[in-house]
């Protein structure tokens, strides 16, 4: 694959077969050319988990600390006196029966969904059109709750979900470039100590295996996982 000039510039700034110190890395990515828009830096993380078996799926959100730069424009699916509950936490759109006939016809004009459980019902008849889009609601990470107020707040605020792919990779945001470096890092340490902490006790050997940090338009860096622990 062929890469443009500002791209293999970047490549000159750092050894590619090194791993770095979180910190190293973060500063490497602030010195490659920047794209006239700001890019979204985002994690690459292998893990030595085989998510095929059930008790090796890594899955779940996280507050990054400084948040990921992006406004979330959240969705409320609820009735009733939750719903001034999630107008009070800062959602952008709360309610029911105008929204749900909207996803109906395919309207997913939103980036994340919370629901309390007693919608869930009729929520589960629209997977067709909110799981390919990752916009099905789960209790599992949180979107699913009564208590909206808190994950109208997290969601506003930062939290990132994580999900392990077929080949134990994750990918997750973790800013912008033009946060301040201090910034960055403490977000990459707060996703990696997260998902020390969810580890599977099923999984043998090495957990982490390879970590790399990138902009939308750069070249990534191998990241030394001790760095952040």
């Amino acid at each position: 694959m062929k890469h443009g000039k500002s791209y293999n510039k970047a490549t000159e700034l750092y050894d590619r077969t090194r791993s770095y110190a979180i910190g190293e890395a973060i500063e490497f990515l602030a010195q490659m050319p920047k794209a006239k828009f700001d890019e979204t830096v985002e994690m690459a993380i292998r893990l030595g988990v085989d998510p095929r078996h059930a008790d090796q799926m890594v899955r779940g959100t996280v507050v990054l600390p400084n948040g990921t730069g992006k406004t979330v424009r959240v969705l409320v699916i609820t009735r009733g006196p939750k719903e001034q509950e999630a107008v009070d936490a800062g959602a952008d759109m709360v309610g029911a029966d105008e929204y749900l006939p909207k996803i109906k016809d395919g309207w997913t004009d939103v980036d994340v969904i919370i629901a309390t459980p007693d919608m869930m019902g009729e929520l589960g008849r629209l997977g067709r059109i909110l799981g390919p889009r990752g916009l099905m609601p789960n209790p599992k990470v949180g979107t699913v709750t009564m208590d909206i107020g808190k994950a109208v707040k997290e969601a506003k605020a930062g939290r990132i979900e994580y999900r392990v792919d077929k080949a134990g990779i994750i990918n997750v945001p973790v800013g912008k470039r033009s946060f301040a470096a201090a910034d960055l890092v403490e977000n990459v340490v707060t996703l990696y100590k997260e998902l020390i902490r969810v580890k599977p006790a099923a999984v043998k050997g090495t957990y982490v295996r390879s970590m790399f940090v990138s902009g939308t338009m750069t070249p990534s860096v191998r990241v030394d996982s001790t760095s952040c622990a």
